[in-house]
This record gives C-alpha cells, sequence and structure tokens, in this order.
C-alpha cells in the first residue's frame, strides 16, 4: 500500500470571539488550539479512525485534509501533492478526488431540493454530463446504496426520508464522482441503532465496489473496530497512539487509550472490568496544560510529564505512542 494522504505537523487554530471590552482589557488574542501539529500517513485503500472524546479535534482534522479549512501551518499532502500550496483551480479539480459524509444528514442535505438534486448537485457543480445523464448517474448512485427502487426517491424531499435512508443519499452524493478518499464523520451517530450495522456494512461494500480510502471519524470505538484497519487517538487536538486495530484493542500503550476501550460496553452481564475512568474534567483547548496534554486526568504521570510534550515513537511494528514513561503496568493485556 502507498500513502494517499500525510499530514506533518498540520496545526489549526480558531480565535476566540471576545467583547471589545475584554479585548481592550486582556490585550491578547486567545485561540482554541482544535488540531495542533498532529503527523500521520493514511494508506491507500485502508479505512484509518480517528477516535477520541467529543472536542479532541477529530472533524477539524478531516477539513484539514479535505480542505474545507486550511492548516495555519505544516503541510497536507494528497497523493503527494501539498495542497496547502495549490492555487484554486487546481485545488478544485483535486476535491472532485476527495468527499465526505457528514455527521448530520438533515443539515447536510438542501431542505428545498429534491433528492434527485442533492445527489447529482457534485456532477452540476464540476460540469459533468447534461442535464438527462446527471439524472441517469443519480438514478444509479440511489439504487446502489440500496434505496429501491429509486425513481421512488428521486423527487421526494429530504424531510419525507428516515434518518437511515437520509444518510444513505449523503453516501451516494459523496461517491456520485468515484472519489479516491472519503472522509466520514461520525456516519452512524445520527441514525437509529437498529440501523447502524446496515449503513457500516453498506459502506464497506461501496469500499470494494469503488476501491475506496476511508478516514473515519467516530468516537464509538465499537464501530471503529467493526470497520477499521488502522486507528489513531486524538485528545485535544494531539494523536496520542496509533496503531493496527487488533493490536490497539489487545495491546493498549496509552493510558487514555485504555480507558477508552475500557468504556466500550461488553454483551456479557457477568463480565467485570477494571475502572480506568481518567479523573477530573477535559482541559480548555484555549489554555491546554504544558506538557502532555493528558497528564492532568493520568495516574501514572510524573514530573516530567507535566513539562516535556512527548512525541510519537514506535514501540513495535506500526505501533505509535506519545509517552515519555512506556511501558505501563497493566496496560498490555487486552482491557
Amino acid at each position: 500500500m502507498q500513502g494517499i494522504v500525510y499530514l506533518e505537523k498540520a496545526k489549526k487554530y480558531f480565535p476566540v470571539q471576545k467583547s471589545f471590552i475584554e479585548r481592550f482589557v486582556s490585550g491578547q488574542k486567545q485561540y482554541v488550539r482544535a488540531v495542533d501539529g498532529i503527523t500521520f500517513e493514511v494508506q491507500r485503500g485502508e479505512v484509518f479512525g480517528l477516535v477520541g472524546e467529543s472536542g479532541s479535534g477529530k472533524t477539524t482534522t478531516g477539513f484539514v485534509i479535505l480542505g474545507l479549512i486550511r492548516p495555519d501551518e505544516g503541510s497536507v499532502l494528497f497523493d503527494g501533492t501539498d495542497m496547502t500550496k495549490i492555487g484554486e483551480e487546481e485545488f478544485r479539480k483535486m476535491r472532485a478526488r476527495m468527499q465526505m459524509v457528514f455527521q448530520d444528514p438533515s443539515s447536510a442535505l438542501h431542505p428545498r431540493m429534491r433528492i434527485g438534486q442533492n445527489v447529482a448537485e457534485p456532477l452540476r457543480i464540476h460540469g459533468i454530463g447534461s442535464a438527462q445523464e446527471r439524472k441517469a448517474h443519480s438514478l444509479k448512485m440511489l439504487e446502489t446504496v440500496g434505496l429501491k427502487p429509486p425513481e421512488t426517491f428521486f423527487d421526494r424531499y429530504p424531510h419525507e426520508l428516515s434518518g437511515g435512508q437520509k444518510q444513505r443519499v449523503v453516501i451516494a452524493r459523496a461517491l456520485i464522482l468515484h472519489p479516491e478518499l472519503v472522509v466520514a464523520d461520525e456516519p452512524v451517530a445520527m441514525v437509529d441503532v437498529s440501523v447502524r450495522v446496515q449503513i457500516l456494512d453498506l459502506m464497506m461494500k461501496l469500499k470494494k465496489e469503488f476501491d475506496l480510502t476511508y478516514v473515519f471519524i467516530t468516537h464509538d470505538l465499537s464501530a471503529a473496530s467493526y470497520v477499521c484497519d488502522r486507528i489513531a487517538v486524538m485528545y485535544l487536538g494531539k494523536v496520542l497512539e496509533v496503531a493496527p486495530k487488533d493490536e490497539l484493542f489487545d495491546n493498549p500503550q496509552h493510558p487514555y487509550t485504555a480507558a477508552l476501550l475500557a468504556a466500550v460496553p461488553v454483551p456479557d452481564p457477568t463480565e467485570r472490568r477494571e475502572k480506568t475512568v481518567p479523573k477530573g474534567e477535559i482541559p480548555s483547548p484555549i489554555n491546554p496544560p504544558p506538557g502532555c496534554r493528558f497528564h492532568p486526568r493520568c495516574a501514572y504521570a510524573v514530573d516530567s510529564c507535566r513539562t516535556q510534550e512527548p512525541a510519537l515513537n514506535e514501540v513495535s511494528a506500526g505501533h505509535y505512542v506519545a509517552c515519555p514513561i512506556l511501558p505501563f503496568r497493566g496496560l498490555r493485556s487486552k482491557p
């Protein structure tokens, strides 16, 4: 496999909006450090997971990968091209090769456009085909995602569909340009539990059919274990651990990863896990703690964790961890 996406020291800060009096008194600007110097590579043809709690920077990272948000610093390479250094016309052509499945299908679909128009919109934007050809292609794509017969959905409006049906429409729209990369931001978070596995199975079927690469963003480690090949764990804008899925679940090397895995429900009510819930609240991304971002909530923290920011180091083949005091006693067994 070859890397299709490569982020190197990517940063994205958002300025905090203040009143005039607050700006006058403080005399300095503040920023939300949504993505703070992350580096990782996505291999062509894999499902790469980004997991972590809300506010960890997962969605912003997805936007940065697609160029929906330009990074303040660092490089974002897609198929060897640095997306931060190309002009608008070339960027427009590259964007046709990468698409996004948004978390909330109700917000992602234009409420005043019919389903067929929503699906065909990328074709219209990129000037592909005649109106009749775009309609035929949209009907075929609706059928591909399981909305059959497609003619019964084509002229309906989004509010007339269920959540699961709308998510299938969003997937159809993302794939109608036949992209190489799809960033899926919590694609099953807004659908009923009863249809989540159906949507995930559909995505895996389409991955094979269209030869796709997925960046799968989720806070649900159960969903990540179902579809991902490799997983990166994010916390407060930083990547703390990257590993193949089985290695991450069987041998977590960061206390935060172990805590996330311990929170995953198990179907056996008689099974008892050791509770490793982190203490305290997530620090503010406006003023993150020095050193390791996780150290205020970590039971294993030492003095160096409070002053030295750890880098991602390879602890085994393909397994990278940002922690200065490895190995952790008790974290080498499956939680």
